[in-house]
């Protein structure tokens, strides 16, 4: 499908392109398809190119001295490109441990949602979510596809200390804090796993447009995987599904 795109000039040296201002995996698909263009065609040029979820963000090194002509161009490769063309994701399987001590939210969460802790578990893991993309903190995945059932405003006063790991609940999404910071989602666990490490190439190893599961683990079994991680015996590769 083709979409009817907004060019517009972000500032002196950036380009904003927008599609429809809704959440939606097909305009996802468009979106990472067009910024892989964008990069192949501007690979020996100095530019940045950031997405969001319906957005493009290209930042040249440079004043853009003919706006229109950069669009021109622009707009060329867009309609060069093949839309039927799926961008293969990744599946991974996060684990996440559910333990009152580490889901400092959930008895809290529980009584505003009326659900039992075992059933909100249940609805935040039977679920195969879309990364839509990365960011407010490197390697923090705005995901997609949370059961209408655990959608629930961000708090009113945040936290000014989140763990890392923390899996928390903020509106109709889901994330993992992927290093202490302040937050003001609802934290109903915590994961293991490392999803941002500055040492390592790429430094997140999830993409945007995978697909994120989460498994449900007890107590040991989390701090087991911690010291496997600590001591680098544990394998990314076994997240995969």
């Amino acid at each position: 499908m083709i979409y009817n795109l907004k060019y517009s000039s972000y500032n002196e040296s950036s380009i904003l392109i927008e599609w429809k201002a809704v959440i939606d995996e097909n305009i996802l698909q468009d979106v990472l398809r067009f910024k892989f263009v964008i990069e192949q065609k501007y690979i020996k040029q100095k530019v940045e190119v950031i997405h969001t979820y319906n957005s493009i963000l290209i930042v040249y090194d440079y004043t853009i001295g003919n706006f229109n002509s950069k669009v021109f161009t622009l707009k060329s490769l867009y309609h060069q490109q093949n839309p039927s063309e799926t961008l293969k994701p990744t599946h991974w399987k996060i684990p996440v441990c559910y333990a009152d001590q580490l889901a400092l939210d959930i008895q809290d969460f529980s009584n505003q949602k009326q659900l039992s802790k075992a059933e909100i578990i249940k609805l935040h893991s039977e679920i195969v979510y879309t990364v839509y993309f990365i960011g407010f903190l490197p390697g923090f995945l705005y995901l997609g596809g949370l059961d209408s059932r655990l959608h629930l405003d961000r708090k009113v006063s945040p936290n000014l200390h989140v763990k890392e790991g923390s899996v928390a609940i903020g509106g109709s999404q889901t994330g993992i804090y992927p290093q202490d910071s302040p937050g003001g989602w609802h934290i109903i666990g915590n994961s293991p796993v490392e999803l941002f490490n500055s040492n390592q190439n790429p430094p997140c190893f999830i993409k945007s447009g995978d697909k994120v599961e989460f498994q449900p683990i007890s107590i040991s079994e989390y701090y087991n995987i911690k010291t496997n991680i600590e001591n680098s015996e544990f394998d990314l590769k076994s997240l995969k599904a």
